[in-house]
């Protein structure tokens, strides 16, 4: 997937006003529409157009976007980092269907097809505020005990020039035991405020974790990868093996293969019931970094009729 440059593609730079960015897309839309338009890639520089407009014209999309940074160039390869949207705080984020059918896989990537929607608006002289939504990391071992954590969240304004900016702040959370990723944590009261006597909104956290070096989560599923030498694959083994909750002693059974997993009942994110802990095999050869060691395979490759691709076919 390549990088979009949504201010290139509007010839507006990342400080424009949104007055600015209004201003380009018309004067861009009234040259490219296909209806009037001769040039012979007009459709696809209009629907380029639109999808940048659809991004830089609200503020909550562009400051997401702008979280991606000005390092990244048009037509670069693309993967946006494991919780990039994490802190930032919208409103209206879970709304219905938007028009991201209409765009790219980058903006769907992005924004997903629903394109956070806005929240229908009420009228009414007291109505109850916006609901915001945010995305926070938290480390997997806070969902096997649960924790008490400070989380500063961003909320995208528009200052008195017209500009973007973020406002800034920072809650005490309660991340209850067994939380899963995807899951929503509700504060009541802390989404946008009421209009009139109307009661404020509530604040939806979608929780996410952050990268382990040795676990990764599916669900209230554990998967860690447990290098293993081939002789204990071959003759079986006890091992040491690291959990979320402390290391235990493993029995490898002999004859085990490369990618076999072994279920460690109750040993997940805890629940009712709770998930399994999953180890999965992975065979490490040691180094053949001496003479001696070379033998060795040598030795090995003598005493085992053994062809791993015979159930190849060519």
């Amino acid at each position: 997937m390549k990088f979009k440059d949504y201010y290139q593609t509007l010839g507006v730079e990342r400080s424009a006003t949104q007055d600015d960015i209004k201003h380009a897309y018309r004067k861009l839309a009234r040259k490219y529409h296909p209806d009037v338009s001769k040039e012979a890639d007009a459709e696809t520089r209009f629907k380029d157009i639109g999808e940048a407009y659809a991004v830089l014209k609200d503020p909550e999309k562009r400051v997401a976007y702008d979280q991606m940074g000005s390092s990244w160039k048009a037509g670069q390869d693309f993967q946006p980092p494991p919780g990039w949207d994490a802190g930032f705080e919208f409103s209206g984020r879970e709304a219905g269907p938007g028009d991201a059918a209409e765009f790219s896989d980058f903006f769907e990537t992005l924004f997903g097809r629903q394109g956070w929607g806005a929240q229908p608006h009420r009228a009414s002289m007291h109505a109850q505020g916006q609901d915001h939504h945010a995305k926070v990391m938290i480390d997997l071992h806070d969902a096997y005990r649960g924790a008490k954590r400070s989380i500063s969240l961003r909320m995208p304004v528009l200052d008195a020039q017209g500009r973007v900016a973020t406002h800034e702040r920072t809650l005490d959370v309660s991340i209850p035991k067994g939380v899963r990723a995807g899951q929503h944590l509700r504060l009541a009261g802390q989404g946008g405020p009421g209009l009139g006597e109307g009661p404020a909104g509530d604040l939806y956290l979608e929780i996410d974790f952050n990268p382990h070096s040795n676990f990764r989560a599916d669900g209230r599923d554990v998967y860690l990868d447990l290098p293993v030498a081939p002789w204990e694959a071959a003759l079986g083994a006890s091992v040491s093996t690291p959990t979320p909750e402390g290391p235990v002693q493993l029995t490898i059974p002999p004859d085990s293969a490369a990618g076999r997993q072994l279920r460690l009942k109750g040993r997940g994110i805890p629940g009712t019931p709770p998930g399994d802990l999953y180890v999965v095999l992975k065979i490490a050869l040691p180094p053949a970094d001496s003479e001696a060691k070379r033998e060795a395979y040598r030795a090995m490759a003598q005493a085992f009729d053994f062809n791993p691709r015979t159930h190849l076919k060519g």
